[in-house]
């Protein structure tokens, strides 16, 4: 049981273009690998050309099953393995989004959501403690001011008598 490629391609009018691939071919030869990577990925490119939006199917291609899915929106995933990979679990692989699928890229995507928070609160503290050192400020300046007042206003009072 071996999966040995997938494959993320759109489904363009003329031929489809590959968008990302893996490959795993370290059970070949070193010699043989450059040529199966080149037989995969243009078998990948074949099998969607010829499948219909939103079709799903599986296709055996000399000793490798091929499962793809196109969706509706002409992005089509493709996966090569060996006629043992069972067909669901390729199926789930192509269907599924990947963020659901990985245990690991749920928490990867809450942790970014949470640096993001984070962030935004950081910064907003900041912009807060910005505020509070202008207000800080302006109390020292309006405290020297009403001290300079007080004292005018006495030198001021001195000279009168009050009865």
């Amino acid at each position: 049981m071996k999966l040995y490629s997938l494959s993320v391609l759109y489904k363009s009018e003329p031929k489809a273009i590959l968008l990302k691939a893996a490959y795993d071919v370290s059970s070949f030869s070193f010699f043989q690998r450059s040529s199966v990577q080149e037989f995969m990925t243009f078998t990948s490119q074949l099998i969607v050309e010829r499948s219909a939006k939103g079709s799903r199917a599986s296709v055996k291609e000399q000793e490798y099953l091929c499962h793809v899915y196109v969706r509706n929106d002409n992005l089509a995933g493709v996966v090569i393995a060996d006629s043992e990979y069972p067909s669901r679990v390729a199926f789930t692989l192509l269907e599924k989004n990947p963020r659901e699928a990985d245990p690991m890229c749920k928490v990867q995507a809450e942790l970014d959501e949470t640096k993001i928070i984070l962030h935004n609160t950081m910064e907003s503290l900041l912009e807060r403690g910005e505020k509070l050192d202008d207000l800080v400020s302006k109390s020292e300046v309006l405290g020297t001011q009403s001290k300079a007042f007080y004292k005018t206003a006495r030198k001021q009072n001195a000279c009168c008598a009050i009865m």
